[in-house]
């Protein structure tokens, strides 16, 4: 028996999800939850094979969640659920642990074989959305520039962002300089809502 545990913030989608994999005579849905703080918790109490979770609950906080998940939890391996629009985000998480990937458009029964496929270990990634992360634009800005520009994003004077990230006020003003050049904004708002824009940001 394959044991599930289900995360999906939306509730009718989420009893209809658990309903159909439920039908399964080698699946059984441990624990369903609408949020990822709480997986934690759940898993160990559970001890499912496969986590099923929603891409959209990886963004943000929920990327370093799911790493504290998979590093607590091994051999539980993880299927995401993603739209076609979020490439970028499926890039990010496949860094991070993620098993496999099922497309929210893919039939009832494409999720059903990629649980199974994942619990013998095997890798899942669905064509439609492999096509898309292969095209979703790439970040031309090194990973301490997306730093500057995360710190930046919230506003501070470029003084701030020096004494969070421990730069001098002038190195900080360089890699502005940079993150201009390589986005072609033509100030720091603007980079960081061609960055949000593009999900570059965490």
């Amino acid at each position: 028996m394959i044991r599930i545990l289900l995360v999906e913030p939306l509730t009718l989608l989420r009893g209809a999800l658990a309903a159909t994999l439920a039908q399964e005579d080698d699946l059984d849905v441990v624990a369903d939850l609408g949020t990822l703080d709480p997986a934690l918790d759940m898993a160990r109490a559970v001890s499912p094979d496969v986590a099923v979770v929603n891409i959209a609950l990886l963004a943000g906080d929920g990327l370093a969640t799911m790493a504290r998940f998979a590093a607590e939890h091994p051999r539980c391996a993880t299927l995401a659920l993603a739209g076609p629009d979020e490439s970028v985000l499926l890039n990010r998480t496949l860094g991070l642990r993620v098993d496999g990937v099922v497309s929210t458009q893919a039939a009832p029964c494409e999720l059903v074989r990629g649980i199974r496929r994942l619990a013998r270990g095997e890798r899942v990634v669905d064509a439609t959305l492999a096509v898309a992360m292969v095209t979703a634009p790439r970040s031309p800005l090194s990973p301490r520039e997306l730093n500057v520009l995360t710190v930046a994003a919230s506003g501070v004077p470029s003084t701030e962002v020096a004494a969070e990230l421990h730069l001098s006020p002038g190195t900080v003003r360089n890699y502005i300089s940079a993150i201009l050049r390589k986005t072609g904004a033509r100030n720091r708002l603007e980079a960081v809502r061609l960055a949000e824009s593009a999900g570059w940001l965490a």
